[in-house]
């Protein structure tokens, strides 16, 4: 009898990459600051991890999103004074983006948010057994990443 196409690791490890991103991104929502979502924290997240400026198309596709899901998020940034978009001087038809101090304090107070869920998740698991994990996630996303 052939296997059914849910019964295969690879389409196994899928599903639970899926079920694993909605977990976590509906416990991230829960707990993030006020007024900032999972996509904003995502953008600061980049920025504070890159340490530089980049364009709002650059940004549409790091995060494999269209431009305009892109804009609206850095507009609700904008707003709350957490990031800075300006013209770009080389060529004004380009918009440069770039983290504020706020924005940068936004992302710390959301770690601090998050604190009490890392810790959980940390005393769920050994060191060992986040470790043993991290070769194949990184080999699947590196994947991913150069054959989209």
């Amino acid at each position: 009898m052939a296997r059914r196409p849910q019964d295969r690791p690879d389409v196994k490890v899928f599903s639970e990459i899926g079920m694993i991103d909605q977990l976590v991104t509906n416990r991230l929502e829960r707990v993030l600051p006020d007024g900032l979502s999972h996509a904003q924290f995502g953008v600061l997240t980049h920025f504070c991890h890159q340490g530089e400026v980049a364009t709002p198309a650059e940004l549409a596709r790091a995060f494999q999103v269209t431009k305009g899901a892109m804009t609206n998020t850095l507009q609700r940034l904008e707003a709350q004074g957490f990031v800075a978009i300006e013209p770009d001087p080389q060529d004004g038809r380009r918009k440069l983006v770039a983290i504020t101090p706020d924005g940068q304090a936004a992302h710390l107070a959301a770690l601090h948010a998050m604190r009490p869920m890392t810790e959980s998740l940390r005393s769920a698991f050994t060191e060992e057994e986040f470790v043993a994990a991290l070769p194949f996630l990184k080999a699947l996303r590196t994947w991913l990443d150069e054959t989209r």
